[in-house]
């Protein structure tokens, strides 16, 4: 349904006596500043990363140096090498993330979009748990803890309960989304009683769910695999794994299907419904939130409560999608912090962060296919990603290198900036 929000008490001027409301939180604003931007700042941030990117790939490439030594003398070579190293890296990334137009059938050519589907699957939950927590004024740093929870919870079901499909896999998923969702409502629950820092509060929860998975997996008769000595769970079970959306060798399964439904969900939730405007105006203001009569502390456990069960959904994923012959410790794979990653790149709205998952997961499927055929590293792909990261947190910056015109924001910023200056002059002559 579509919800009429009240309307909350202004904080923009001065207001005295009972109906002053402080202004919002440091983080708060911090959080707003990293959400602010258009489509074209995203866009260009994205494309000066790769241009970065590919500067990074032609430095370190052999050929690139071998002709850098007779530049003067022939520059054309060095050219050449510059456009060769560099197309040639991005045309092997986009063959292995998109579509393989060296392959013999279509079937094979359309398998690298599968597996950048596959690999964009978690880290779309995960960013939608990170992005939710975000849209409230909430750092969630705890997505591979959250994730950790959920996959060992998901394990207990999986492989202790004997049910059909259509039963057993549900069953898997709700386990593991209440593992997340109780692992990130205990960092709700005592930032909201006792004002406990989220972001200590997530982080060190990750340790402890580290340690504790680690424990399960190597204990006999929990999760550790029967008659084994590694520290490994046993197979997931068919009836508990998400069925392939195709035959082999295409990748994609209906895991991701449930990742669309969970951006719908979030889509719907934070945009739609009258606790997602409650949420919105915490994460814009506790203070006047709380005039307006919203119980901030419930918002706030609510809030990292959605966001673990999304992260649990992640976990999920894992177990029953992608490693599906046992899982570790490890199981998180980075997805936890790289889905702050993609909750950055899209502004935390929930089909921005859908975009940004799948754009990652592009990236993250292509870096093999780099490696293997052009012998660039791995690594290169994730000074990329930190570079967008970078760009995208700081979008005057993009601006100033674009040349494009400062947003309402920063023009009222520099207004005030400018106003405080002459205020100080002001009282020094005085």
């Amino acid at each position: 349904m579509t919800v009429n929000p009240p309307e909350l008490p202004s904080v923009s001027g001065p207001m005295t006596g009972h109906d002053a409301v402080q202004s919002a939180p440091r983080e708060n604003r911090l959080i707003a500043d990293l959400m602010r931007g258009s489509v074209m700042t995203t866009v260009l941030a994205i494309v000066l990363s790769m241009v970065i990117g590919g500067i990074l790939i032609a430095v370190t490439n052999e050929e690139v140096q071998r002709t850098a030594g007779y530049f003067f003398a022939q520059p054309m070579d060095m050219l050449a090498a510059v456009w060769n190293s560099v197309s040639g890296a991005y045309a092997a990334l986009f063959r292995g993330a998109i579509f393989n137009f060296d392959a013999p059938n279509f079937v094979r050519a359309i398998k690298p979009l599968t597996d950048t589907l596959n690999f964009a699957t978690p880290l779309i939950a995960a960013g939608l748990g990170v992005g939710l927590a975000f849209r409230v004024g909430l750092f969630n740093i705890g997505g591979r803890g959250q994730m950790l929870m959920g996959a060992a919870a998901a394990g207990f079901v999986a492989y202790f309960v004997e049910a059909p499909l259509f039963i057993h896999l549900p069953l898997t998923i709700i386990a593991g989304m209440l593992g997340g969702l109780v692992w990130g409502g205990i960092v709700g629950l005592f930032k909201a009683r006792t004002g406990a820092h989220e972001v200590i509060m997530t982080i060190m929860l990750n340790f402890i769910a580290y340690y504790f998975v680690s424990w399960l997996l190597s204990t006999p008769g929990l999760l550790m695999r029967p008659g084994g000595t590694q520290p490994i769970s046993q197979a997931t079970p068919p009836s508990a794994q998400f069925p392939k959306l195709f035959e082999a060798p295409l990748n994609v399964n209906w895991g991701f299907i449930v990742a669309i439904g969970a951006t719908v969900f979030v889509w719907w939730l934070i945009e739609r419904s009258s606790l997602g405007f409650r949420m919105r105006a915490v994460g814009a203001n506790p203070f006047a939130a709380r005039a307006a009569g919203v119980n901030v502390e419930r918002i706030l456990i609510y809030a990292m409560a959605f966001a673990g069960a999304l992260a649990g959904l992640a976990g999920v994923n894992q177990m029953a999608g992608t490693i599906t012959s046992g899982f570790a410790s490890h199981i998180d794979a980075g997805i936890g912090f790289d889905a702050i990653t993609v909750a950055l790149l899209g502004r935390s709205r929930a089909w921005g962060v859908f975009a940004a998952g799948i754009l990652f997961g592009a990236l993250k499927a292509g870096s093999f296919t780099m490696q293997i055929s052009e012998g660039i590293p791995v690594d290169i792909v994730l000074v990329v990603q930190a570079l967008i990261v970078l760009f995208i947190a700081a979008p005057p910056l993009i601006r100033a290198i674009f040349f494009l015109p400062k947003d309402e924001a920063e023009r009222s910023q520099a207004a005030s900036r400018k106003a405080n200056r002459q205020a100080a002059k002001k009282a020094v002559a005085a």
